[in-house]
């Protein structure tokens, strides 16, 4: 094989599983809004901080984080005022004082936040999970599909099962709220922080394993390679 062909295929793979720069640092907004105001929580705390210094200090990380994003205008500002609005909240949230395990339940409402944010997407023209999800799919896999807006207008199946998809989210984010709130009041005050990060990885770990298995028994994919009928 010569080197040209190499480098046509490695191109062409690249191409291929390209994804988009905003999808990329949507990666990165996460590791620093979740995995670095945790860390910094635990060194402030083996520091002699007060629990109540450290979760604000982890706040407001995520809040400049998410302001300078917004600033820069990553993400062609898709989210960019939602998920700064987000950060805010999470910011004022951790204003609020109280005993330990209250002042970590209520990082509870967050998660709650969002899980009434899929819910209210019902109403939306367009349900979160098909918002979230047609950029990383749509003309991005190896096979031509056909267009998801005409799909979303033609097809009510197309439409009821990003609507159920929707609702699954929305259920599991108010479940990983209500989580919070029983680890809060019932683990050692210590391990909560950790075990709260855990949790949103878990969740969003095994939601993607079941609404992709949801996906798949729905007919999705088939929906999307099928011709139209005549």
């Amino acid at each position: 094989m010569s080197p040209t062909t190499i480098a046509d295929r490695v191109e062409t793979w690249r191409t291929r599983f390209h994804r988009p720069s905003w999808l990329r640092l949507g990666v990165l907004w996460f590791l620093a809004d979740l995995l670095v105001p945790t860390a910094l929580l635990y060194v402030l705390l083996w520091m002699g901080s007060s629990l109540y210094l450290a979760l604000l200090a982890s706040a407001t990380v995520s809040a400049v984080s998410s302001l300078i994003s917004f600033r820069r205008g990553e993400g062609k500002q898709r989210f960019g005022p939602i998920m700064l609005a987000l950060s805010l909240l999470g910011f004022g949230i951790a204003l609020i004082t109280g005993s330990d395990r209250f002042l970590l339940a209520k990082e509870s409402v967050l998660t709650a936040t969002v899980g009434l944010w899929f819910l209210w997407s019902l109403r939306a023209p367009r349900p979160l999970t098909y918002v979230l999800t047609r950029p990383l799919l749509e003309g991005r896999i190896r096979y031509k599909t056909r267009s998801w807006e005409k799909l979303w207008n033609e097809s009510p199946e197309f439409r009821h099962l990003w609507r159920v998809s929707t609702v699954m989210w929305a259920v599991a984010t108010l479940i990983d709220a209500g989580v919070r709130v029983v680890l809060a009041y019932t683990m050692p005050v210590d391990a909560v922080p950790a075990m709260q990060t855990g949790l949103i990885l878990v969740t969003v770990l095994i939601m993607q394993f079941v609404t992709n298995g949801y996906y798949i028994y729905a007919g999705l994919w088939r929906m999307l390679h099928e011709e139209p009928a005549a």
